[in-house]
């Protein structure tokens, strides 16, 4: 019922529809019963009373009864795939949509193959579970409700008989069922961890070519696939318990049925047609009876994925905090200030920030230096409200950050990192990525300014080109240049700069550093670099050492007053003077 309420809104939408295919389902299952009704007259009307009017309806009758239950099936079966297909299409899209905007770290906590798994796995098996539940389980029950009725209408003493049965099947369809919805959870569980390790491997191919892990990777799939087939066989040994159950309790209920019944026949208190019609029923009420207890298999599997789907969709997103608040900030008019700012990640854990005190002024370019894990990124990250920091504050120009609606605030914010994000679509669409409002001029402006268009220009398709998954097709400076074409183009007052040059080559990343200074013309900059020389002549030089801001200076002050900065500086320019450094 918890299942049904949370689809409820979706079947909603195509009510008229599911509507239509519950009368056709119910035409049909009449049909059904008024067949195993039809017995009766045919046996006792034609070859007892030799009835020769009855000869000649009784065999149209049957006939228009097949092609009327013929008409309605397909109705029904039309019908039915259109209104699941698009219910779960569009579960499948609110789903999507849902973890698109789940915070940066739900992604963190969650593999990338268990989210792929809950849109393609989870929502598959509620897409056959969706398809079956009009066209299966209420076809089956009304036709077993109408079978019901014309054996108990024929001998309800006799019906009472057959179906005392039953009940002992459904305690032991019941307590199947409960198994298999634990091993379909384990199964679409299993099913995620083959997707993610798939992924990685696919993903990171490079890798494991280099490394030589072919054999680890297929191990590592082997692994996961074997205990995954484990699960499925075991769920398909669950199901294939109940048929041979369902055959056995058919079997009694008809040996009850030939000795009572034909006792009845025998000493004259029942007709022979009523007695073919009576089990004519019975042996059709077997067929829908079987039918519901594989569906119900079925639906144990189907609620364990819904569990999985509704768990996803249950989860907070940012959709809220994208339209709540004040428009804006409408650029910086002053400065961007910290106040007492203390993160940490995960609920209770330790602090990765602690009482975080900065300002920035408007056109200023502050770099954030200092070891590893020490909170630089953090920082940076707090800004756009990539994590929402758990106490203190951040104003932009007096206003709190958290007052801005979420889009407005990161429209400001331009974003270049050291682990460049393409896609796989032509340049200038990652260039112009997230807007269509662009002109071709407007996006080759931009690339000319990130000092891209040489490239550009030698590719075979130019600006068309497409880049491949992930810029396979560009060199690392060359992915760069694109990123930073496009910070460009987003004209963002506020501009975060996370390692764009560490990993690149000396020849690339001088081409990249002219990028980035016509980036930062006009644009308040916060920087985040391990390599000095990138720094130095920056107008604010902040020194983060495990979660707090140690100094803040220009380089030849911090060099002064500084430990951590000179100790820094003296490991990656040893000897070399200071003036030396800074002309570089």
């Amino acid at each position: 019922m918890d299942l049904l309420y949370r689809l409820w809104p979706y079947i909603r939408r195509y009510l008229k529809i599911t509507v239509a295919a519950i009368f056709c389902t119910l035409v049909v299952s009449g049909t059904s019963a008024l067949v195993a009704w039809l017995i009766k007259p045919v046996l006792d009307g034609i070859f007892v009373k030799k009835d020769e009017t009855l000869l000649a309806v009784l065999p149209l009758a049957v006939v228009t009864v097949y092609i009327v239950k013929g008409f309605f099936s397909f109705l029904q079966s039309y019908l039915t795939q259109y209104a699941s297909y698009h219910v779960i299409n569009d579960i499948r899209n609110d789903l999507y949509s849902h973890i698109m905007y789940l915070p940066l770290q739900e992604y963190q906590s969650t593999n990338t193959g268990k989210l792929t798994s809950y849109i393609i796995n989870d929502v598959g098996a509620l897409s056959r579970l969706a398809s079956s539940l009009v066209k299966d389980f209420l076809q089956q029950s009304f036709t077993v409700v109408g079978l019901l009725v014309v054996i108990f209408v024929r001998d309800w003493k006799l019906a009472i008989v057959s179906v005392l049965v039953f009940p002992f099947a459904g305690l032991f369809i019941s307590k199947y069922g409960k198994k298999m919805k634990l091993v379909g959870r384990r199964t679409q569980e299993s099913a995620a961890g083959l997707m993610n390790i798939m992924h990685e491997s696919f993903t990171g191919s490079k890798i494991v070519k280099a490394f030589t892990t072919e054999e680890l990777e297929n191990a590592k799939f082997q692994a996961e696939d074997e205990k995954y087939t484990k699960l499925t066989v075991k769920a398909g040994k669950i199901s294939s318990i109940v048929a041979p159950t369902m055959e056995a309790v058919g079997g009694v209920a008809m040996a009850l049925i030939i000795y009572y019944g034909g006792s009845k026949v025998i000493h004259g208190s029942m007709t022979t047609g009523a007695f073919f019609s009576f089990t004519a029923a019975l042996f059709m009420l077997y067929g829908p009876i079987k039918a519901l207890a594989g569906l119900h298999n079925n639906v144990q599997q189907a609620v364990a994925a819904a569990e999985r789907v509704f768990k996803v969709f249950d989860m907070d997103t940012e959709k809220a905090a994208m339209k709540r608040g004040i428009d804006g900030p409408d650029g910086i008019k002053e400065s961007i200030t910290f106040e007492g700012v203390c993160f940490g990640y995960g609920s209770g854990g330790v602090n990765v920030l602690t009482d975080v005190d900065l300002t920035i002024k408007k056109g200023e370019v502050v770099a954030l230096v200092g070891g590893s894990g020490g909170g630089k990124t953090t920082i940076a990250n707090l800004l756009p409200r990539f994590y929402e920091l758990q106490k203190g504050k951040i104003l932009i120009d007096g206003v709190d950050i958290r007052d801005f609606k979420l889009k407005t605030l990161r429209q400001q914010i331009a974003v270049v990192t050291q682990d460049t994000v393409l896609f796989n679509d032509p340049v200038k669409a990652n260039i112009a990525y997230g807007k269509d409002k662009y002109t071709d001029d407007e996006i080759m402006a931009a690339a000319t300014a990130a000092h891209a268009d040489i490239f550009i220009e030698k590719l075979p398709r130019k600006y068309d080109t497409v880049v491949g998954e992930k810029g396979t097709r560009l060199s690392g400076g060359e992915k760069q240049r694109i990123s930073i074409a496009r910070a460009i183009l987003k004209d963002s007052p506020i501009l975060i700069l996370d390692e764009a040059t560490s990993s690149l080559d000396t020849e690339s990343e001088r081409i990249v550093q002219k990028a980035l200074e016509n980036l930062m013309k006009n644009r308040t900059t916060l920087v985040i670099a391990h390599r000095l020389s990138t720094v130095i002549n920056a107008d604010k030089i902040v020194v983060v050492d495990s979660g707090r801001i140690e100094a803040v200076g220009s380089h030849t002050e911090l060099l002064a007053k500084s430990p951590i900065y000179k100790k820094l500086y003296e490991m990656q320019f040893g000897g070399m003077e200071s003036e030396h450094v800074e002309a570089v």
